[in-house]
């Protein structure tokens, strides 16, 4: 017996036609994938609002000219060792670095570290990009 199961949507036309043009536009093969897609994205962050445990990557655009601005990054992972998980420092160009943070834990830790971070005088940017563990989700 297949694990599949098959169930009729209604929407209105438009709705169908506007869904249609996102779901090429993103490569989707067909209407199924892309339903699965928005179900497992709404359950990823039903993990985050119940505080499972998440994995995600923080990335910063930073000077690394900034005094101090490295030691003052380094020093706040090592305060959050239980969720970083790897750092990635790329140079970008003579002024710019580009550190991505590999993180794994609780989401509210997880966007604590990512505010921490982002705030520092010398980040230029910074973004928190969470995804599940994939435990929960099929």
């Amino acid at each position: 017996m297949s694990n599949l199961f098959r169930f009729g949507v209604s929407l209105e036309k438009e709705l169908l036609e506007k869904f249609d043009k996102l779901i090429n536009e993103r490569n989707y093969p067909n209407r199924s994938e892309a339903f699965r897609d928005l179900i497992r994205q709404e359950l990823v962050k039903e993990e985050w609002r119940e505080g499972k445990e998440v994995a995600g990557a923080i990335t910063l655009i930073y000077n690394h000219h900034k005094r101090e601005l490295l030691d003052k990054l380094t020093d706040i992972q090592h305060d959050f060792q239980k969720i970083v998980l790897s750092t990635q420092h790329i140079h970008l160009d003579h002024n710019n670095c580009l550190e991505i943070i590999a993180v794994k834990g609780n989401p509210k830790e997880v966007k604590k570290l990512s505010d921490t971070l982002r705030s520092i005088k010398g980040v230029k940017h910074g973004t928190l990009s969470m995804s599940s563990t994939g435990r929960d989700i099929i």
